[in-house]
């Protein structure tokens, strides 16, 4: 059998492929060395410039704001004020806690107790990512004999303010990096590589297997990943137009899900290469096959341009499957001169194949609404 998988792509699609291809692929000042040596920059400044705040203004631990925005300047924006707040719900609860166990007790039993009671406090508010900073805290303030620890609790949260007003300061004007734009461009990456795992299975459908089929999982699997930490990130950002988080976070779920339908795929097209039922359903499957393939990519140029509402010029998926199913419909009596496992192969191989279509389309779709476009 022969599933001959088109592999022309529009001028944009290639466009896209070419971007990603082009970014990692620049000697040794690829986009990714570029962007380390800015936050490197980055952070440097923020440091320098939040010692030089305190030292203007006589505060005595001004190392201490220092610190605290090298702790939550990130990569990008979003990641930024996700740690700021880790921190800053981290610093209040535990100078408050610090001060309050110091009138209470001696130490090490009270000093025990506090730290006990930021964790839990921390925990109960969903705050875990700020219980340890808590710790940290209270640790300074009961422990560190310089004066009051009623002044030792204030110069910290004030220091603290400094270092993350400071690094949001900088993350925010200084080469600004936005999660959700980096999300965008990694999820037309991940559909592009969906799209490319998805070929190498069907040449294990289709003949031998591709040899580079362990190395694509793996790739996507790498993507995914990242991109749900994006993800994570972009949604601590401010809204970036109508729909930007929905959206984003619709294309990540279906990215989940299609990956999960490829990998129940390759399982069902695995020891296939020579079955004769399936050469039956042609020209049927190879077309939905075809249109599936093409489909992968056009999802990607929709996300890479963020317009979702136009229908893909000659691409029919529906009437695909359609097709499908009624040559199914056709070769069924024709079933006992094939082995049941032939029979089950082919059986599960389109339904996987009819399941990725209709994700494909729903993609597509349920973004547009959640943006806000008007169909067409």
């Amino acid at each position: 059998m022969r599933l001959k998988v088109n592999k022309t792509v529009s001028q944009q699609q290639l466009a896209i492929k070419l971007r990603v291809e082009k970014a990692e692929n620049q000697g040794f000042f690829t986009w990714e060395r570029r962007r380390l040596l800015i936050h490197a920059a980055k952070t440097a400044l923020a440091a320098a410039l939040c010692w030089w705040i305190a030292m203007r203004f006589g505060l005595p631990d001004g190392y201490w704001g220092a610190i605290s925005a090298i702790i939550v300047l990130q990569s990008n924006f979003g990641a930024t004020i996700s740690a700021s707040r880790d921190r800053i719900f981290g610093t209040l609860i535990g100078t408050v806690l610090g001060f309050a166990f110091t009138l209470v007790g001696t130490l090490p039993w009270n000093y025990i107790l506090a730290v006990l009671a930021a964790v839990i406090v921390c925990g109960l508010l969903g705050l875990r990512g700020s219980s340890r900073l808590a710790g940290v805290t209270i640790t300074i303030v009961m422990l560190v004999n310089t004066g009051s620890h009623w002044t030792l609790a204030l110069d910290r949260v004030i220091e603290v303010f400094l270092g993350i007003v400071v690094a949001l300061a900088i993350s925010t004007l200084v080469f600004p990096d936005r999660a959700r734009l980096r999300l965008r461009d990694g999820l037309a990456k991940e559909f592009l590589l969906l799209g490319t795992f998805f070929e190498a299975i069907l040449e294990g459908f289709r003949g031998s297997p591709a040899e580079n089929l362990p190395a694509l999982r793996e790739d996507v699997l790498a993507v995914l990943r990242s991109n749900n930490q994006l993800l994570e990130a972009a949604r601590n950002e401010p809204s970036g137009g109508p729909g930007w988080r929905e959206g984003l976070g619709m294309l990540s779920q279906f990215g989940r899900s299609l990956f999960d339908a490829l990998i129940a795929l390759e399982f069902s097209a695995k020891d296939s290469y020579e079955d004769r039922y399936a050469q039956q359903l042609e020209p049927a499957l190879g077309r939905l096959a075809i249109d599936i393939r093409a489909g992968f990519h056009y999802i990607a140029e929709c996300t890479h341009a963020w317009r979702f509402h136009i229908p893909p010029p000659g691409l029919h998926l529906e009437e695909d499957i359609a097709q499908l199913e009624a040559r199914m419909a056709e070769v069924r009596p024709t079933g006992f001169q094939f082995t049941q496992a032939e029979i089950l192969r082919a059986y599960a191989v389109q339904l996987h194949l009819k399941q990725i279509a209709q994700l494909l389309r729903a993609s597509r779709v349920e973004t547009s609404r959640a943006v806000g476009e008007a169909q067409k």
